[in-house]
């Protein structure tokens, strides 16, 4: 397979227009504002890395860090999908939790979206729960995962 060359770096308010843009084709009536972003972007817990190929944004991803660090978004393009674009942010989102101490990283994922489970399995997350109808509108429900970075970490609910 030929991959393309990808760089991945800070993303930055300059970018919020192609994001924008991404957000309404990649996520459809779930997709964040412009604003939302901004308020991120804001955000001294949050990290945010772009992916660029041949001088284009194609991918994006967010993390709050925390003890227990959240995945707030990722999302590629569709004409660069399966080139292991979104498994290269998801990396960059999990070295920055461990940077950043975080015990555990957490996540949800659309429940028909298997492709995505399957990215998050091969990153080390565990299923480890449901929230039913969690995305909305359509009112789909959301697998929560779990990825754990230090010996130790408390499991969910204690």
């Amino acid at each position: 397979m030929n991959r393309p060359s990808v760089l991945l770096r800070p993303l930055r308010p300059t970018d919020l227009e192609r994001i924008a843009q991404l957000e309404v084709e990649l996520f459809g009536a779930a997709a964040w504002s412009r604003s939302m972003y901004e308020d991120e972007l804001a955000q001294p817990d949050r990290y945010y890395v772009a992916a660029e190929v041949a001088g284009n944004l194609v991918g994006y991803a967010g993390i709050a860090l925390a003890s227990d660090a959240q995945v707030m978004t990722v999302g590629v393009t569709a004409d660069q999908r399966r080139r292991g674009i979104a498994t290269l942010l998801v990396a960059d989102l999990v070295e920055r939790a461990r940077a950043g101490r975080s015990n555990q990283v957490f996540l949800e994922v659309r429940a028909g979206d298997l492709g995505a489970q399957e990215l998050y399995r091969r990153a080390g997350f565990e299923p480890i729960g449901t929230r039913r109808r969690y995305y909305q509108p359509d009112g789909e429900d959301a697998v929560v995962m779990r990825l754990t970075l230090r010996a130790g970490a408390l499991p969910l609910g204690r």
